[in-house]
């Protein structure tokens, strides 16, 4: 038997650049419960009205929109560090700063003031994705993206912890208010690994002349691409079996095959959050030596097929094997179609204009769960969860025929600028 050759596989990972990525994938997803689920506790306990805590809701509001002032972060220069780490390192102080205000405050006396702080925050967290993101885009080579991601998403999975599990552990032992300052803290010493990181091409990537070509010039740049629109529609088609499907997931394994609270937070949210960043780790790899479409296209059968999987155990029941290899078999293939996919959003990227065209391109992407997934208890209603779970898959087909077809245009992508 021929013996593989594993090193190309594990080489990709080993660059400064990548170990910049994952720590960047840290600082990113460190705020998003500190403004959510985190934020939502801290005032459950502190005694603040339901209905008060239900309008604080809206501070996600910064991360919907967050593509209206990309462009800006494309065309201005920071006169610190260069257009991208300039960018983020305000970002990370702006959040660490804004993160100690938080903690030095009482929701119960003061929720308007934690309000427009919690707002804050979210919009410097979203102004440090568009960087990020376009930092990620801008530094990675053609064969670094698959690692790339996949060293985010690592990252990005640990801070949610950190923020999240973790934060409500220690908020037991040590208070809300010591929690958010030690959360500020982290954020300043990711500010610390901004410092040290290097730059995209050394900084000398051409920012827009102007206001207008920062905004107008995404747009053009883009539709000069061979099947401009139909890889528009592949973007929003991609991932949306695999959304489908994970809209009810939870509830399924609850109301529908009878397993408890605790043994689906244990093993959908525990084993599943593993398997993910494995899936997306053991992608990253095989990217290094695989070609996108190949990528995209095995991924994403494995994405379609895992969606039957839990076909299996609505007609099977309650089975902790079957459990355990469903939710597997779904976060693997999840976590490495993600790889895959955000791999394709940053080939479509101008390093002159990567903040913005990845911030379209990333919310165009979540347009088809967002209007598909209120649907899915209707449908779930109509057929029953085992049809349920096959439709999910069938829905995955279309947007696999339209890569087929598109391969040409996606086998020739190329960096540009």
């Amino acid at each position: 038997m021929k013996k593989i050759d594993v090193t190309p596989y594990i080489r990709v990972f080993t660059s400064r650049k990548i170990a910049s990525v994952a720590f960047f994938g840290f600082s990113s997803g460190l705020p998003l419960a500190l403004t959510g689920g985190s934020l939502q506790a801290w005032m459950t306990v502190s005694g603040v009205d339901l209905r008060v805590i239900g309008v604080f809701a809206l501070v996600g509001l910064p991360y919907t929109l967050k593509f209206l002032w990309a462009p800006l972060m494309d065309r201005f220069v920071p006169p610190w560090l260069g257009r991208r780490r300039g960018w983020i390192v305000c970002a990370q102080l702006a959040l660490s700063a804004i993160l100690a205000l938080m903690g030095m405050t009482d929701p119960a006396s003061a929720p308007a003031w934690l309000a427009v702080l919690a707002l804050s925050a979210a919009f410097a967290s979203a102004s440090q994705d568009i960087v990020i993101d376009a930092y990620r885009t801008d530094i990675l080579g053609e064969k670094e993206r698959g690692a790339g991601v996949a060293v985010f998403v690592t990252g990005y999975r640990i801070a949610m912890i950190v923020s999240g599990a973790m934060a409500l552990i220690l908020a037991d032992q040590i208070g809300w208010e010591r929690v958010y300052l030690l959360m500020a803290g982290l954020m300043a010493i990711s500010a610390l690994v901004t410092f040290v990181s290097q730059e995209p091409d050394g900084g000398v990537i051409t920012a827009p002349g102007s206001l207008r070509e920062a905004i107008e010039g995404p747009l053009k740049d883009y539709f000069t691409r061979n099947h401009a629109i139909a890889i528009l529609l592949l973007i929003i088609l991609y991932k949306l079996g695999d959304a489908y499907a994970g809209s009810l997931s939870t509830a399924f394994l609850i109301r529908g095959v009878g397993f408890s609270q605790t043994e689906v937070g244990a093993i959908n949210k525990g084993f599943g959050l593993a398997a993910t960043i494995g899936g997306a780790l053991a992608g990253g790899a095989l990217m290094a030596k695989v070609s996108l479409y190949r990528s995209l296209m095995g991924f994403g059968v494995l994405q379609a097929v895992s969606n039957l999987s839990f076909t299996a155990l609505a007609v099977w029941g309650k089975s902790y094997p079957l459990l355990f290899m469903s939710v597997g078999f779904e976060n693997i293939s999840g976590g490495m179609g993600s790889a895959a996919f955000v791999s394709l959003l940053m080939a479509l990227c101008d390093r002159r204009f990567s903040a913005t065209q990845y911030a379209i391109l990333s919310s165009l992407s979540a347009l088809g769960r967002t209007f598909v997934a209120p649907t899915s208890g209707f449908l779930v209603e109509a057929v029953g969860w085992p049809a349920f779970f096959v439709i999910t898959a069938v829905t995955a087909l279309p947007g696999l025929f339209l890569l087929r077809w598109l391969r040409p245009a996606v086998d020739g992508l190329k960096p540009r600028n």
